[in-house]
């Protein structure tokens, strides 16, 4: 069986977009299997948006205010942002820099489709204060990982990390911009090799199968 290229990917954001620009670049310049197909975000007026514009893929604002309080309005919100999803055929899911956790209809929506990155090297500091939890720490390796979403906080299967050092001078700004760069290579690998059929979730553990490797049970192909 030969996985179908290329992979329609849809992202969400919350923010300025930088790893959504990395995504965009790398299905641009062909070192990415896929095309982004749609950009949501959660925040109205952010850069990722315009980003997106630019490129000409269709992007949507979707507050969630406008579906009620937060957390009791999630399963009006999410349905309006599958709804996003499905008019677009996204196949794999990218949060880059969002901003909230996502809910069970999403990940029911696109079952093991939805990764996101982090700036630490999971399980170690969790959350939205992560380079600054890892200074605090006292920690000599921070990094990024590159995970499937489950329903916890940022704890599903693991598919790629990458160490950073961490140097006497850091602060959260300087160890961020270093993370940052890791988290654009690995996010980009890590969406090709699920559109190529090289990842393979066994309980806990993403397996990397080799290009020329059965794509029996990979992630892409599993519902075919």
């Amino acid at each position: 069986m030969t996985c179908k290229a290329p992979l329609s990917i849809g992202v969400m954001v919350s923010g300025r977009g930088t790893n959504l620009q990395a995504v965009l670049d790398g299905c641009e310049n062909g070192s990415i299997p896929g095309k982004v197909v749609v950009v949501v975000s959660n925040r109205e007026g952010v850069l990722a948006l315009e980003r997106a514009a630019s490129k000409g893929v269709p992007a949507f604002a979707v507050p969630p205010k406008k579906f009620g309080k937060w957390p009791e309005c999630r399963p009006d919100y999410e349905k309006e942002v599958i709804r996003i999803l499905r008019d677009h055929g996204v196949e794999l899911l990218v949060l880059a820099g969002y901003d909230r956790l996502v809910g069970d209809d999403i990940l029911n929506a696109f079952p093991s489709r939805v990764i996101n990155i982090h700036p630490a090297l999971l399980p170690s500091f969790p959350g939205l204060t992560a380079q600054a939890d890892a200074l605090a720490y006292g920690v000599k390796v921070a990094g990024a990982t590159v995970f499937f979403v489950d329903p916890t906080m940022d704890g599903g299967p693991i598919i790629l990390q990458e160490a950073v050092r961490v140097e006497e001078d850091d602060t959260v700004e300087t160890l961020s911009a270093r993370i940052l760069e890791v988290e654009h290579r690995i996010l980009t690998r890590a969406i090709t090799l699920i559109a190529n059929g090289q990842t393979r979730i066994e309980g806990r553990r993403v397996r990397i199968l080799e290009a020329t490797s059965s794509e029996k049970g990979c992630v892409r192909c599993s519902e075919e």
